[in-house]
């Protein structure tokens, strides 16, 4: 029985990953997951994170300054916008050539680029023309 709520309590996070569309704070996840699984301690959710994190099931996302986000593994290489009025952070299809930001002589081996301001929700849309 302890094994099918282990993977019930996996499955609810997973799925709370999937259906926001978008890197969550612990306590995002622990509420959209909760939905799904009422019982699911908080707890619980820490100590799956780190399975599934140890597992490539999901990534952290660090932002500085911030708690840790979490995401499925397997994207393509993105980047995020951070909402400065909901603290919600979002993916950011694609990337820059960052290659040419680089010094001369050094060596390039990874990047992060976080945009900051506001989603749609909180403002952050552009006003309606005509």
């Amino acid at each position: 029985m302890a094994a099918n709520r282990k993977t019930e309590q996996k499955s609810s996070i997973v799925e709370a990953l999937s259906r926001a569309g978008r890197p969550l704070s612990v306590s995002e996840l622990y509420e959209m997951a909760r939905a799904r699984t009422p019982s699911l301690g908080i707890a619980t959710v820490y100590r799956n994170l780190k399975s599934m994190t140890e597992n490539n099931v999901i990534q952290v996302v660090e932002m500085p300054g911030e708690v840790d986000r979490y995401e499925l593994a397997g994207k393509d290489h993105h980047h995020h916008f951070h909402c400065r009025s909901c603290d919600r952070v979002y993916d950011v299809a694609g990337c820059v050539d960052v290659s040419r930001l680089t010094p001369t002589g050094f060596e390039l081996q990874d990047h992060e680029i976080i945009l900051y301001g506001n989603c749609p929700a909180c403002g952050g849309g552009r006003p309606e023309l005509g």
